[in-house]
């Protein structure tokens, strides 16, 4: 078939679209009896559907096919794309807790060590209960 084809056919079917409801219930019933004839009539060997194996958009007379075809990679790496930007980021959050993790723990020896009593004070089982007392 060629484009004028193709633009009649389009053409007829906009148009039988247009008026389809319309129609009045004996047309309808005459159009399924010639439908179910039509579906009788059929020839054996003839697909009873069709398979698609291209994923180019289906456009009469090739339209823009060929420019999304250079976009065919896009389907490819849609997955690694999300993927990776995971990753990033889950790697991001983990940098940023051990550096709120190091940032704490700085400022509780920045604490112990401003302190005038000596360390061993903390080491010390007795000066623990008489923290938990004296508070």
């Amino acid at each position: 078939m060629n484009t004028d084809d193709l633009n009649f056919a389009y053409k007829v079917r906009h148009a039988l679209n247009e008026q389809l409801d319309a129609l009045p219930a004996a047309t309808t019933d005459r159009l399924a009896q010639a439908r179910k004839q039509a579906l009788a009539r059929k020839k054996a060997d003839a697909p009873a559907a069709v398979r698609v194996t291209r994923t180019e958009p289906a456009l009469a007379g090739g339209g823009l096919g060929g420019f999304f075809a250079q976009f065919n990679w896009l389907g490819r790496v849609s997955m690694v794309v999300p993927a990776l930007a995971l990753i990033i980021g889950m790697v991001g959050i983990y940098q940023y807790e051990q550096q709120e993790r190091i940032a704490d723990l700085a400022e509780i020896d920045a604490a112990v060590l401003s302190d005038e009593l000596p360390l061993n004070a903390y080491l010390d089982h007795g000066f623990n209960a008489y923290l938990s007392q004296s508070e």
